[in-house]
């Protein structure tokens, strides 16, 4: 995933910025147009790959959550040893599986090192905040399910990031369930025109730079797909009450069920 931001040609970058270049027949050429177009280019690629990043961090933390259900919602147990740096540690391993990266060898001081760091502290502060619903003895479902992880993580980060950047955790409007995760207006246009388009390549991100109270910004949707462990809350019949309390919406493995939507300004 990294790679994205490295594996561009500069020849590549300089022959698309030409190619969108609006000089007029006859104007002597302006050298700072394809380099200026170049440097923009560059930085596109590089906020795809941050973005991407960080939708994979969080990603993998919920399903080291996913999987540790059963345990979670263990009556019969009291501590779970599920604390913030055993979930960190099979997010991280699960990461480097997935994108061959470690992150941990990402330079701090870089914008993907910093952004990325506050997401692994999110993951830690939230496992540390929710250790008394975890452990509780005696107490079957807790409610601390991916979803409600999810949001958490996306909200203690944006504490973290400052000004820097935003993650939300959203979805098709008639699936959201939590008012903090509706979609805004530029996310119900995306999830729409572009992600629940038939022609929409499977699992490709949507991406574009927009301006945001003034601010120059990049915007990216990554979707996200039901798997069979999704369907218990939201597969069939449709209508029925799930565990949680909410009405199944009769959902089908592939069907879009999310989307991380993540703002970097710059």
């Amino acid at each position: 995933m990294r790679q994205i931001a490295t594996a561009v040609s500069r020849w590549g970058l300089i022959a698309a910025a030409l190619a969108m270049s609006p000089l007029s027949v006859g104007a002597a050429p302006n050298p700072a147009v394809p380099a200026a177009a170049a440097a923009g280019a560059a930085s596109a690629a590089q906020d795809k790959a941050i973005a991407e990043s960080l939708a994979e961090m969080l990603r993998d933390a919920r399903t080291v959550i996913s999987n540790n259900q059963d345990l979670i919602n263990n009556p019969a147990l009291g501590d779970k040893h599920l604390g913030g740096d055993r979930v960190l540690q099979a997010a991280v391993a699960l990461y480097r599986k997935n994108t061959g990266v470690d992150p941990d060898a990402i330079d701090p001081n870089s914008r993907e090192g910093r952004l990325l760091r506050a997401m692994m502290k999110a993951i830690v502060m939230v496992m540390a905040d929710n250790q008394t619903t975890i452990n509780e003895q005696g107490t079957g479902f807790k409610g601390f399910i991916p979803a409600v992880f999810g949001r958490l993580v996306a909200e203690t980060f944006n504490g973290l990031a400052g000004n820097e950047a935003v993650i939300k955790v959203t979805a098709p409007p008639e699936l959201v369930r939590n008012i903090k995760a509706r979609p805004d207006a530029w996310e119900r246009d995306v999830i729409k025109t572009k992600l629940l388009a038939p022609d929409w390549p499977k699992g490709q991100p949507f991406s574009a730079d927009v301006t945001i109270d003034g601010r120059s910004a990049y915007r990216i949707a990554v979707p996200e797909y039901y798997r069979q462990s999704c369907l218990a809350c939201h597969g069939s019949p449709k209508g029925e009450m799930d565990i949680t309390g909410y009405p199944k919406e009769g959902q089908k493995v592939g069907d879009l069920g999310g989307v991380i939507s993540i703002t970097l300004f710059r």
